[in-house]
């Protein structure tokens, strides 16, 4: 949580803070902002201290409502520095993070940088600043990320938006399948009123208006994908493809609040009209492991336990997994969840590799996702749900939404 963050900063020897960029789709500076709307910033922070967040003249309201002591770039002046650095605009910014520096006591010691922006640029002004500052050490690709440890946890308050972006994303689940068990039949497939065959893609673009209505977004896209797409875990699915009866479509979606606030992450498996006897055998062995995962979990626990008890569960039943089969391409071929909040992937991590750190903790904020994919047969199949983990030791379901595989059109 936020309020680890001071605690984080001295336990791994990190001295000073700077995260860049815009305040929407950027994750570090919204966590940090809240959200506020400013189209470039940079925010620098101390332990103990206050943060100093600089930012556009015309920004300055925006800036105020963070808390953070505003200040604006228009204080340094820009043309100075351009004749300092001999008319090298990226010298000059360089020279604008320095005083930016030095006003807050930042010196010496090490600063860690977050935030987004265009690869070529930050790399050249972090080098020239570096140059500029060499007392400093300016480091990324932390083995402990403060802002990743802190964000792993949640606050009853970020608890409270992501219980409403799932509000959000079983509304337009249920339009969806309102939506296409609505349609008629012809040739085995779900036809328009004029005839024509209904497709992936319309069916997309039904569901980005349905979550534009509602606020929220959908920058990372949508998986509506069926038959031989549903096979592979993150195919988004052709748009030319049409509905057909008796196919799995696999419906994983993942909206955030707009500006790139708090996501959710909700997957179903349907098959419309009926479904195979391989599939309906292979969707419940699917949902067995999702309801033992559901009892199993515990705080205090490594979350890569539960990627090598599923693992376990369906090499049993005689599918390969990357436990034993690291290069498989079919049976089941990911890990079994991952945290969300502000990236729809973030801590805690449930992978083969990944290590023990990465506990079940009150707070956490957690996908649960078994699936079975067999795209040369045709079909995928995939259940997922967002979950919590309280402090009396609870795991909340933060959907109720049902689990039925085969869909009945109307």
């Amino acid at each position: 949580m936020k309020s680890d963050i001071d605690i984080l900063m001295k336990k791994y020897s990190i001295d000073a803070m700077l995260v860049t960029g815009r305040a929407d789709h950027n994750p570090a500076m919204v966590y940090l902002t809240g959200g506020a709307h400013l189209t470039n910033a940079d925010l620098l922070i101390k332990p103990g201290e206050k943060g100093i967040l600089y930012c556009n003249m015309m920004e300055r309201d925006e800036a105020a409502k963070t808390n953070f002591e505003v200040r604006l770039f228009t204080q340094i002046p820009m043309e100075k520095l351009l004749t300092e650095a001999k008319g090298s605009q990226h010298l000059a910014i360089a020279l604008r993070y320095k005083q930016m520096f030095e006003a807050a006591g930042i010196t010496t010691g090490r600063v860690a940088l977050y935030g987004e922006q265009d690869l070529g640029v930050g790399y050249t002004l972090m080098r020239d600043l570096q140059q500029l500052m060499p007392d400093i050490e300016l480091v990324g690709d932390l083995p402990h990320d403060v802002l990743l440890l802190a964000r792993e946890t949640k606050s009853e308050e970020e608890l409270v938006r992501i219980r409403q972006m799932s509000k959000v994303t079983q509304e337009v689940v249920g339009n969806t399948l309102d939506f296409l068990t609505g349609h008629k039949i012809k040739n085995n497939q779900l036809v328009k009123s004029d005839g024509s065959p209904l497709t992936i893609g319309e069916v997309k673009k039904h569901i980005n208006l349905w979550l534009a209505e509602r606020g929220a977004e959908n920058p990372e896209g949508t998986i509506f994908a069926i038959g031989r797409d549903a096979g592979v875990p993150h195919s988004s699915g052709n748009n030319d493809d049409k509905i057909e009866l008796g196919k799995t479509i696999i419906y994983d979606i993942f909206p955030c609040e707009q500006g790139g606030g708090y996501f959710y992450d909700f997957t179903r498996t349907w098959s419309l009209g009926f479904a195979t006897d391989e599939v309906l055998g292979m969707y419940d062995q699917v949902k067995t492991i999702y309801s033992e995962l559901q009892k199993s979990i515990r705080l205090g626990e490594p979350f890569c336990t539960y990627q090598k008890q599923t693992c376990e569960f369906f090499e049993k039943h005689g599918h390969k997994t990357l436990l034993s089969q690291p290069d498989t391409e079919e049976g089941y071929i990911h890990s079994i969840g991952h945290g969300l909040g502000l990236n729809v992937h973030e801590r805690p991590f449930s992978g083969v590799l990944t290590t023990p750190d990465h506990l079940i903790q009150p707070g956490s904020v957690f996908s649960i996702e078994p699936g079975l994919y067999y795209p040369e047969k045709g079909f995928g199949i995939r259940l997922e749900d967002t979950y919590t983990a309280r402090s009396d030791g609870s795991i909340e379901r933060l959907s109720d939404f049902p689990l039925d595989l085969v869909i009945p059109i109307k």
